[in-house]
């Protein structure tokens, strides 16, 4: 956990919601200048906070609608720093609860250099790597449409599927399967929608492909070397990542991926562990995926987890390749380096 502990003359926190914040500027002694609700507008923001900007800092909790808030005031050059929401525990506690004491107690946080950050992404990249979740969402849907369709298959006892319902062959010989009209309706109804995602979703990866390569060939170019990771498993990386540079050491790399597991202990003694959650949890997928990819047609890679296997389960030791896989991509990207096989089994 990082904390803002920068010195000002004012400190903001505003409780952010859709269509109102609730502002509050503290002076450095801690003394109430501003304590008030407006709209979510951008000229009400900047003409509450002009008197102060060049001496203030605005701090937000990360939720969904923080963007333009960082845009204003990086465009007018403001300290802008982003509370990470599962930190910030200190403003959910209490007997009392509302935007007007939230917002008092974020400005409290970042006086008292107890401001918990998250990382404010890059804007340049930011509707891309919302784009490219948003396409792991309709994929997951696709993969929910499937399985009704092979489920109703197997309710109404018809021979198992040989080929993948990815495949459009598959597909088409579905919309005229059942003999119930109002069956078939339902699995034309999940037809139409596979049929339509199939089509975009083309277009779209080729769309993200064509970004990736603007924004950081570098990176793209040297994931793609990576047995096992793919044109989305790259983008997927590169996008969650956006900067190497922001992780100071290997294992902050590791923990933010959620490769690595945290004890809790207390007075010697250890209770498990705990912020299984605190982290990201696609570059957890990320690598979890391209561990199991990189496995396909390795014998060299196969050996090695074999060999893992004689010190722990299955599924430890596919955790333990993946979090090698991380610590690899990590030190490829900061070296500015390309995958070396060799090496990665022998380490």
């Amino acid at each position: 956990m990082k904390f803002y502990t920068k010195l000002h003359d004012f400190y903001c926190g505003i409780d952010l919601h859709a269509r109102i914040l609730y502002v509050c500027i503290l002076n450095d002694k801690g003394e109430k200048v501003v304590h008030k609700k407006i709209k979510a507008d951008k000229q009400a923001l900047l003409s509450l906070i002009d008197p102060y900007i060049g001496q203030v800092v605005i701090g937000v909790e990360c939720m969904h609608c923080w963007y333009w808030v960082s845009d204003l005031c990086k465009e007018h050059d403001v300290d802008f720093v982003l509370g990470h929401a599962l930190y910030m525990k200190a403003i959910h506690g209490g007997k009392a609860k509302k935007d007007k004491i939230d917002s008092y107690k974020i400005a409290s946080l970042l006086r008292g250099g107890n401001f918990p950050l998250a990382y404010d992404y890059p804007s340049e990249m930011r509707a891309t790597r919302d784009l490219l979740r948003r396409r792991t969402k309709l994929v997951q849907h696709g993969a929910q449409l499937k399985a009704h369709i092979v489920n109703t298959n197997s309710q109404y006892n018809y021979p198992a599927l040989e080929l993948h319902m990815k495949n459009k062959c598959v597909r088409e010989e579905f919309r005229t399967r059942y003999d119930d009209p109002v069956v078939q309706r339902n699995i034309n109804f999940d037809l139409a929608i596979l049929d339509s995602y199939a089509q975009e979703l083309k277009y779209l990866e080729c769309f993200l492909e064509r970004k990736a390569q603007q924004h950081r060939p570098d990176y793209y170019a040297q994931l793609r070397t990576v047995p096992g990771i793919g044109l989305i498993l790259a983008m997927t990386i590169l996008y969650e990542i956006g900067d190497i540079e922001r992780f100071e050491s290997v294992q902050k790399f590791a923990s933010y991926s959620r490769l690595v597991k945290c004890k809790a202990e207390s007075a010697g003694k250890t209770y498990g562990t705990s912020g299984n959650k605190i982290g990201n949890g696609h570059l957890k997928w990320a690598f979890s995926e391209a561990a199991i990819l990189y496995l396909r047609g390795n014998d060299k890679a196969r050996r090695y987890l074999n060999k893992l296997q004689k010190r722990m389960s299955k599924a430890k030791a596919l955790s333990a390749l993946a979090h090698k896989l991380g610590r690899a991509v990590y030190f490829m990207l900061k070296n500015k380096t390309v995958f070396d096989d060799e090496r990665f089994l022998s380490a």
